[in-house]
């Protein structure tokens, strides 16, 4: 049997789940089964209650998934900007870099008048387009409960993001701007991205980055997940969540 990399870390969105929905029951069922083995770290730029709505609470029906193997997994919502371990029955933060009043304010100003001078402030939406998630701003374009088919057609080349996160990024030099999901910006504290999570997970679990993995759908120079790659840890690029259960399905089958 193949020994598995000490920790194995996901991206959830269109890498573990449709984006803001609930975990497919094959993913799932690869899900718990790969906690039995090893353990799993899920880093996203969603808060913590979607992580609850799409994972946990799922988690929570399955029966092989008991408070051991709970043990084993580390979720890093806000793009690493906090961290949750499984402790007594319970979620307990491990920590959580919050940003300063002043800075959620300047960045959802910011936020709202690139969007609007670049065309990109839409009227019809599902849900509010900005969030303050406390130690992350993020903006989606068309709500937080958009639905799936309409995130991908609103800028399936990644062009009108890009545009965004470059205005907003020059005008807010001190903050981390980073391209999120299918239709969102990320805003963080500077220098706090997904590479500012793994590095958590070293210091935390004491598992060198060379023996982690990471599995995510935005890869690419402009995604949230390149800073892992740039790190230097091994990383396997999927384009949704049924290439990411065949490609465990096929590490824990070797």
């Amino acid at each position: 049997m193949t020994e598995l990399p000490r920790i194995i870390a996901f991206d959830l969105d269109d890498t573990l789940a449709p984006s803001k929905s609930p975990l497919d029951p094959r993913m799932l069922a690869v899900f718990a089964r790969l906690l039995e083995r090893t353990s799993v770290a899920v880093i996203s730029g969603g808060n913590f209650q979607q992580f609850e709505s799409q994972l946990v609470s799922q988690l929570d029906g399955v029966a092989s998934v008991t408070e051991e193997t709970l043990a084993r997994l580390h979720l890093l919502p806000t793009c690493g900007t906090r961290y949750e371990r499984r402790e007594g029955g319970k979620w307990v933060t491990v920590y959580q870099e919050e940003l300063s009043a002043e800075e959620r304010r300047d960045a959802l100003a910011v936020l709202r008048a690139e969007a609007e001078r670049l065309g990109l402030w839409e009227q019809e939406t599902w849900g509010e387009i900005l969030e303050d998630r406390g130690s992350q701003i993020t903006f989606s374009a068309l709500g937080q409960r958009a639905p799936v088919e309409a995130k991908h057609a609103w800028d399936p080349s990644g062009a009108k993001k890009s545009a965004l996160r470059a205005a907003v990024a020059a005008r807010l030099p001190e903050l981390e701007v980073r391209s999120g999901g299918s239709t969102s910006v990320d805003i963080t504290r500077r220098g706090i991205d997904k590479a500012y999570g793994m590095q958590k997970l070293v210091e935390y679990t004491g598992v060198p980055l060379d023996d982690m993995l990471f599995i995510g759908d935005r890869l690419d120079v402009d995604g949230n997940d390149y800073p892992v790659l740039a790190l230097g840890v091994r990383c396997h690029a999927v384009t949704g969540w049924a290439e990411t259960a065949e490609y465990i399905e096929a590490l824990l089958a070797a």
